[in-house]
C-alpha cells in the first residue's frame, strides 16, 4: 500500500471520528451519554455503523470520544476567545461573557455539555465517569485560578459560586426556555468576582 493511500485512509478515519463524535457530544446534551449507540449515530451523521466501530471499537469509546469533542468544543468557544485578556478579573468577566454566549448561540442543542454530563455521570466510575469529571475539574481550576489572580480571598468557594450559578442558568434555560436566566446568572457570577 503506498503511503498515499494510508494517508487517505487516516484522513478519512479522522473525518468519521470527528463527526461521529460532535454528534455523540449533541445528543449527550439532550439525552445523555448512555444513550449513545452506534445506530443513532449511524442514523445521525449518515455514517456507516461499520465506519465509526472501525474508529472507536467499543460504545464506551465513543462516548469518551464525545467528552473529547465537547472539551475541544467548549476550549474554542468559550476559553480561547478571551484568552488574550489579561489574567484575573478582566478575563474573568470576559469568560463569563463567553458562556453566555456559548449557551445562547446553541452550540449543543441541549445547552451546556459539561452541565448535562455531570449530573449523568456523578456516581459513577470508568473512563467515561473519569473523562467527564476531567472536565468539570478543568473548568472549576480555570475559574479558580482567575479568582485568585483577581485577589478572591476564597477561590475554591467563589469558584463554587460562579458554577452554581451558570448551572442554575443552564437548568432553567433548558427546562423554562428562559433566556433572561443566562444574564441574571452572569450578574450574579460578577457580583462574586473580586474589584
Amino acid at each position: 500500500m503506498t503511503e498515499h493511500a494510508t494517508d487517505g485512509r487516516r484522513a478519512r478515519g479522522d473525518a468519521t471520528r470527528r463527526t461521529a463524535a460532535r454528534a455523540a457530544a449533541d445528543i449527550a446534551t439532550t439525552h445523555g451519554l448512555d444513550s449513545i449507540s452506534v445506530g443513532a449515530l449511524a442514523a445521525a451523521t449518515g455514517l456507516s455503523k461499520s465506519g465509526i466501530l472501525t474508529v472507536f471499537g467499543t460504545r464506551e469509546a465513543i462516548q469518551v470520544g464525545a467528552v473529547a469533542e465537547a472539551r475541544r468544543i467548549y476550549i474554542s468557544t468559550v476559553i480561547t476567545p478571551v484568552w488574550h485578556i489579561e489574567p484575573g478579573r478582566e478575563r474573568l468577566l470576559a469568560l463569563l461573557d463567553s458562556w453566555v454566549a456559548y449557551l445562547r448561540a446553541g452550540t449543543f442543542p441541549g445547552g451546556c455539555f459539561v452541565a448535562a454530563t455531570t449530573v449523568e455521570f456523578g456516581h459513577r466510575d470508568g473512563p467515561v465517569a473519569d473523562a467527564v469529571r476531567r472536565l468539570k475539574r478543568e473548568w472549576l481550576d480555570l475559574l479558580e485560578a482567575e479568582l485568585a489572580t483577581a485577589g478572591s480571598d476564597d477561590p475554591a468557594r467563589d469558584a463554587f459560586c460562579i458554577d452554581a450559578y451558570l448551572g442554575a442558568a443552564n437548568s432553567r434555560r433548558e427546562l423554562f426556555g428562559d433566556d433572561a436566566a443566562l444574564d441574571r446568572a452572569r450578574d450574579l457570577a460578577c457580583s462574586v468576582v473580586p474589584g
